[in-house]
């Protein structure tokens, strides 16, 4: 029998696999409106590129996340209002402080939505919300320090960012799940006495 409790590799390889998601999302929002350089833009292509990343997520992990037709209106609704108030507040600028701010401030709706569907799902779900901000920062920081021409004012983070954000976001999804499954039940000390004689 597998112990819940221990890391699950194939789950979370799968997961990472997802990151592919967001190169189609990305490539879908910069099709359909170009760069992101004011306010329509940036929802448009938040809400393009959530629902594609969205689709991915729950594509990956669809025993965990629950119903498609929540999670992925949530993700793209959520990741259009913060990649609209992320890209306003830094001015559309692409700086890596700017980017990193950005993708902070997407992180906060898109984290505490997705924890919202979590709740009933995985242990300290609120978790997850907390640690959207500094992930999204993190792909974006990974994309730009990669050397991807950024300037291009994308509506989310590439290859570097992608692989980054999964595979750690991975990691917290498979601890959340491992504190989430109930520990197996320990024998009583009689009872394991009695078993190893």
């Amino acid at each position: 029998m597998q112990d819940q409790h221990r890391f699950n590799v194939k789950a979370w390889l799968l997961w990472t696999a997802g990151f592919v998601a967001f190169i189609l999302g990305g490539a879908l929002a910069t099709g359909v409106v170009g760069r992101i350089n004011d306010v329509g833009s940036a929802l448009i292509g938040g809400l393009i590129a959530g629902a594609v990343i969205g689709t991915g997520e729950w594509l990956v992990a669809r025993r965990l996340l629950g119903n498609p037709q929540t999670w992925i209106p949530t993700t793209a609704l959520a990741m259009g209002i913060g990649l609209g108030v992320g890209a306003w507040a830094v001015g559309y600028g692409t700086s890596l402080g700017q980017l990193a701010l950005m993708g902070a401030i997407t992180g906060i709706p898109l984290g505490a939505a997705q924890a919202y569907l979590l709740r009933n799902r995985l242990a300290n779900a609120w978790m997850w919300a907390a640690a959207m901000p500094l992930l999204w920062a993190l792909g974006w920081t990974a994309t730009t320090v990669g050397g991807i021409d950024v300037d291009r004012q994308f509506a989310v983070f590439g290859f570097y960012g992608a692989i980054t954000f999964m595979a750690l976001s991975g990691v917290l999804l498979d601890r959340l799940r491992a504190a989430t499954t109930p520990a197996t039940p320990a024998l009583p000390v009689a009872q394991t006495k009695a078993m190893a004689q």
